[in-house]
């Protein structure tokens, strides 16, 4: 639950409000960003959860202290309108997975079989998500080499679900998730070659977007189906979402108008520290706010919830995951958007949506980076087992296999839209059942691991493979307190409109 920005004064309070909230309010000197900062590192040091594989506290305060200081030079000279435009995230704690580079920390990729150095410069988007403003605490938790859709290795405490401790947040993003679920961080930056955005922000109850392939700069930029791999936002809210992802897309920010739901009303001079314009906001912040304002324009809405996985995997969906599905339906149609049935009208046609062979396919493609690796033989031995199990599955497979794998995988992706036929988005359920118990998936055989992995996350890693951009968003909560989702894909370019439809559809109106 976001908080007005008058109301963002104790330490409780901070942790649980809104980015948007804490940006205004920091802009409008009621709170500082050495309050936020030592909130979030007093919140992660105290955390039980294994959100955080390493910390540091004493930087990150340092550097609040001092953007502090540039904020409150800035007010005296009236140039808070500017800050908010150049530096949309200026103050706000956050913290990136331990699979990117950020200087002054060690970069481990969640392996105790490799070196884990300190690098002196970030990686293309830490840059970036620092050029904003934002101030990192620490990096999160992550899978090994962020393979597995679980956070769990040797290195420190496994990733667990603040909406239940028992069980896994999910991953790769699993310690992002867990450190934003429990109100550690207002947001995380993620990354997501698989689902890896999307599944733990379902687990955990929060809004996760995977852009499409390309639209993020500091991604590679390359159309190869083997360009899994994107850069996205998770946050509590769809709103949220839309302002980190402003920034990691590079987008101009621009004075926003005052009142309405997206923004908040200022009276007075400029030049003083009470009365600061409204925060500038990027294309999608633009997008939500007039989507919240005015609602969208009626959409059309394929559902389907037949998997690209079977018939190979058998993919069984709880009756929660069912319920949200249909929750989400509903939600779609009371906000006058059109709704397609695409089950009743495949077994008409009689064919699928989805690429052919798809498990067998996929399975190639995910471990065939894997062949090339150089690992000694010590290093081999401290893998974990499931990446052991991937690396002898690369190897042993004829690279003709993978190649007419991989080559019809990229057909289906130069093709990609045409899942949508005459339709705008696609809807699917997100994850088919709740998630699993801490240790689930590691304490299986790693070839059953793997299908496991697959029958929980049914319809994620195909939208890598296709290359569109997609969103979860929480629409159901359970009896026992568990999030359930449902999984919006659009087409290329849709982001901000997936931001958009995802706010309505979590936006009490």
């Amino acid at each position: 639950m976001s908080h007005p920005a008058s109301e963002v004064s104790s330490e409780a309070t901070m942790l649980s409000s809104s980015a948007t909230a804490l940006r205004s309010a920091f802009l409008r000197g009621k709170i500082s960003a050495e309050e936020m900062v030592s909130a979030a590192v007093k919140a992660a040091e105290a955390d039980q959860l294994g959100a955080f594989l390493s910390l540091e506290p004493e930087a990150a305060v340092i550097q609040a202290r001092q953007t502090d200081e540039v904020r409150a030079m800035l007010a005296q000279l009236g140039g808070l309108r500017e800050l908010s435009a150049a530096h949309p995230l200026l103050g706000l704690p956050t913290a990136l997975k331990d699979l990117v580079n950020v200087a002054g920390m060690p970069t481990t990729f969640g392996s105790a079989a490799v070196e884990h150095p300190t690098p002196a410069r970030d990686d293309r988007l830490p840059r970036r998500v620092h050029r904003s403003g934002a101030i990192s605490v620490g990096k999160t938790q992550v899978p090994e080499f962020g393979l597995p859709c679980y956070s769990e290795n040797e290195l420190g405490p496994a990733a667990r679900n603040p909406l239940d401790p028992s069980r896994t947040s999910g991953g790769s993003t699993g310690g992002g998730a867990t450190a934003v679920a429990a109100g550690l961080l207002p947001f995380a930056p993620g990354s997501d070659g698989g689902g890896s955005i999307r599944i733990p922000a379902a687990a955990c109850g929060l809004v996760g977007l995977k852009p499409g392939r390309g639209r993020m700069p500091d991604d590679p930029q390359r159309q190869d189906v083997r360009n899994l791999a994107v850069s996205g936002p998770i946050a509590r809210s769809a709103a949220d979402a839309a302002l980190l992802f402003d920034v990691m897309a590079g987008s101009r920010f621009r004075p926003a108008p005052s009142g309405g739901r997206g923004g908040s009303r200022t009276a007075g001079s400029t030049h003083t520290a009470e009365a600061v314009m409204t925060p500038a906001e990027g294309p999608a912040m633009a997008a939500v706010r007039q989507a919240l304002d005015r609602g969208l324009d009626t959409l059309t809405v394929r559902m389907t919830t037949d998997s690209p996985f079977t018939p190979d995997l058998d993919v069984a969906l709880a009756d929660q995951a069912v319920n949200a599905y249909s929750r989400g339906a509903e939600l779609l149609g009371a906000l006058g958007h059109r709704l397609i049935d695409e089950d009743r009208a495949r077994r008409r046609r009689g064919n699928r949506i989805w690429p052919e062979d798809y498990h067998r396919r996929f399975r190639a493609l995910w471990t065939s980076g894997l062949a090339s690796s150089s690992f000694s033989a010590e290093q081999e031995r401290r893998l974990e087992p499931l990446t052991r199990y991937f690396l002898e599955l690369a190897r042993s497979r004829p690279p003709e296999e993978t190649a007419a794998a991989v080559g019809q995988l990229q057909r289906a992706a130069r093709e990609a839209e045409s899942i949508f036929a005459d339709a705008d988005v696609l809807m699917t359920p997100m994850l088919a059942s709740a998630a699993p118990e801490v240790g689930f998936f590691a304490g299986l055989d790693p070839a059953e691991n793997y299908e496991a992995q697959c029958r929980f996350t049914p319809y994620s890693s195909v939208v890598n493979v296709l290359g569109l951009p997609a969103i979860n968003v929480p629409v159901l909560q359970d009896e026992a307190g568990l999030s359930w989702s449902v999984h919006l894909i659009g087409r290329h370019g849709a982001e901000e409109q997936l931001l958009a439809l995802a706010a309505t559809m979590t936006t009490p109106r």
